[in-house]
């Protein structure tokens, strides 16, 4: 079979994914509106980009066209957007030549028979439905036949399989966000950086990685920029998932629930503008502070916390001393050196975003504590981190300056 024989058949399967995908939509919104109170207002817009994702995996053909595979990836995907990791890690390994075995979120039981029932079909996908994670880690470890392990947690999940790193040849740790930022320079288009905040800080409930947690805001443009976060955050319709209107689905996850207590205790010192904790319903909380040093936390959920700046070089060393190397939205012009400053402490750095979702076909991945890749290269290993293509990062003989785009 030749290589364009070979691609034929793997984007065959992939269009193949992409289509059952397309035809569990309803249940697939059903199951996570049930599972993890995710509105199908959301859950419809993640559905759709990851079809149109798997839909035009060709595009990536030119990246990877010298690579071989690795043989099986394996991964354990987040309670957050399992359908959008199918299509980017998934869609991937399939092009790639490799075969996924994946496991699913314990908090998204629906959701996890659905997609092992979606993916079973597929020569190329694995679905492990049912079995304890930790079991399922530790098969990885001790299964030769896998040879790339992707992880996403908390650090201390981290920690835990890079004392196994030797087990595989090539091993992903997506690590927490954080707290991932926004910054307003004083410059800044207003209604286009408030606009941007409001809407992806909130956006599921808060529930995904990249979801801005905190924002600096240069204090000429404070009061603007806060009282229109406000006006958008009062507007979020909170309610019944299963509700077409309904921005804002219940909080279902206890840890998520337990983490947002944590950090308004965290926060008690600052003030709360709006939103509020009742039970499993949360309202986006807004929160303000002035001269409080924003402690480095591992955050998840509808909460965001405005902060007023007047030296932008001060802000931006604050922004750069986190652990959390993870993403950084700038609005307006940095101060000269800042920019550079950014790329070299976060994997992600977004110049004056405007999206409501992350485009899928965008680099992802973070730095410090917020994700890392050791690699084996002959009989070394080496450490790396920033964004990455995953399609690239599945073939075993491209060079590192192909591989990696930051």
């Amino acid at each position: 079979m030749t290589r364009t024989d070979e691609f034929k058949e793997r984007l065959d399967e992939i269009r193949g994914v992409a289509a059952a995908i397309q035809r569990h939509k309803q249940d697939l919104q059903e199951a996570a509106a049930l599972d993890a109170g995710f509105p199908v207002k959301v859950t419809s817009v993640e559905i759709d980009l990851s079809v149109q994702h798997l839909q035009t995996m060709d595009e990536e053909i030119p990246l990877i066209a010298k690579g071989n595979p690795y043989g099986t990836v394996a991964t354990i995907f987040p309670y957050d957007a399992p359908v959008v990791v199918l299509a980017r890690l998934g869609g991937s390994a399939i092009l790639t030549g490799n075969r996924l075995r994946f496991s699913l979120s314990s908090h998204t039981p629906r959701t996890a028979t659905l997609l092992g029932d979606i993916c079973k079909p597929f020569q190329f996908l694995d679905p492990v439905v049912g079995q304890d994670n930790r079991k399922f880690g530790r098969h990885c470890i001790e299964d030769k036949d896998i040879r790339v392990l992707f992880i996403s947690g908390g650090s201390a999940v981290g920690e835990v399989y890079r004392r196994e790193y030797r087990s595989f040849d090539k091993l992903f740790f997506a690590g927490p966000g954080g707290m991932p930022a926004a910054i307003v320079f004083k410059d800044a288009d207003v209604n286009a950086a408030s606009r941007f905040i409001a809407r992806r800080a909130f956006i599921n409930g808060g529930q995904y990685c990249t979801t801005p947690k905190k924002a600096l805001i240069h204090r000429h443009r404070y009061h603007e920029v806060r009282d229109q976060i406000l006006d958008n955050a009062k507007s979020l319709r909170v309610g019944d998932p299963l509700d077409p209107d309904t921005d804002v689905g219940p909080i279902l996850v206890a840890r998520t629930r337990s983490i947002l207590k944590r950090a308004l205790q965290v926060f008690s010192q600052a003030r709360l503008l709006y939103g509020a904790m009742d039970g499993e319903t949360v309202t986006p909380m807004v929160l303000e502070t002035d001269n409080e040093t924003i402690p480095d936390l591992e955050l998840f959920g509808p909460f965001l916390l405005l902060k007023p700046f007047d030296d932008p070089k001060q802000a931006v060393e604050e922004l750069v001393g986190t652990r959390y190397g993870f993403l950084l939205n700038y609005f307006g012009t940095p101060p000269d050196g800042a920019e550079k400053l950014f790329r070299l402490h976060f994997g992600m750095v977004h110049d004056n975003p405007d999206f409501v979702f992350t485009p899928l076909r965008l680099a992802f991945g973070g730095k410090k504590e917020s994700g890392w890749i050791l690699e084996r290269k002959g009989d070394q290993w080496i450490q790396r981190d920033g964004a990455f293509l995953y399609s690239k990062e599945l073939c075993t003989n491209l060079d590192d300056g192909n591989r990696t785009q930051h």
